[in-house]
């Protein structure tokens, strides 16, 4: 069972943004996606997403191509965290989050529901955000919630033995330093539990660190896809992001987290 792109292509505006893309998520992993912006990260994610239709290739969830699945049943299956996520209404956080209750078709003020609910906002480390107002949070307050909103609509709980799967866009672009970490070794927590995570990050060492399976992209193609001694190698890395290896290599070397050709970086 997984989640599949075999051999996608997409044109935006006339203009290639996917060519012959292929990606396999798994059960039970985190699988990073990097490259530079304009690389076509997010325009893959949405066509996992469902927001976006290919031109060629296919996207299936095991087995079974996307376009085939019941909405409801794939919703079961699969949530979404945008980078922007626009609610001009005036909910509160905790009713955002019970929005990812939805297509369980459930009364949130069930007893069990509103344990999904405390549950999700507890992992996303927004708790204390529950009855504040939507509007009123910051940007990395909304992020907060948005992950909360989404790992409620896959809880494990309503799950039974159905692998899900989350796509996360730029999770971490709103969030403090700290809780950028807390977010993804609570999405670490998560796949080591069964979940399926795909996450579009910039820095190429949180992959390194929180990832067990990476692709790169440039130019709408993915180039490399591996472990993070595989794929984070500057004679890799270089052709995405437009950078001679030397130099790639002279700028990991001055990270003290690097070390991605030595033994620093556990894949």
């Amino acid at each position: 069972m997984s989640f599949k792109v075999e051999h996608l292509s997409l044109r935006r505006a006339g203009r290639p943004v996917l060519i012959d893309a292929n990606l396999e998520l798994q059960p039970g992993q985190v699988h990073a996606l990097l490259g530079p912006n304009g690389a076509g990260k997010s325009s893959l994610l949405g066509v996992l997403a469902g927001d976006l239709h290919g031109d060629a290739g296919r996207v299936s969830l095991d087995g079974q191509t996307l376009a085939d699945w019941p909405r409801r049943a794939l919703a079961r299956r699969r949530a979404v965290m945008l980078q922007r996520e626009h609610l001009p209404f005036p909910f509160t956080a905790e009713q955002v989050v019970a929005l990812g209750r939805l297509p369980w078709a459930a009364d949130p003020a069930h007893p069990r529901e509103r344990a999904v609910i405390r549950r999700s906002l507890a992992r996303a480390g927004a708790e204390a955000l529950a009855g504040r107002p939507y509007t009123a949070l910051s940007g990395g307050e909304r992020s907060r919630v948005q992950l909360a909103r989404a790992l409620a609509q896959i809880d494990e709980a309503s799950l039974g033995t159905a692998p899900a799967y989350l796509l996360l866009d730029e999770p971490t672009a709103s969030l403090d330093f700290a809780f950028v970490h807390d977010c993804l070794a609570q999405i670490r927590e998560r796949a080591q539990a069964g979940l399926g995570v795909l996450v579009v990050l910039h820095d190429p060492l949180l992959a390194a660190r929180y990832a067990d399976v990476l692709s790169v992209m440039s130019q709408g193609r993915v180039l490399a896809t591996g472990s993070a001694r595989q794929v984070l190698d500057p004679a890799v890395l270089a052709p995405a992001y437009g950078l001679a290896a030397d130099r790639l290599r002279s700028l990991i070397a001055g990270r003290p987290d690097a070390g991605l050709n030595g033994n620093s970086v556990q894949a």
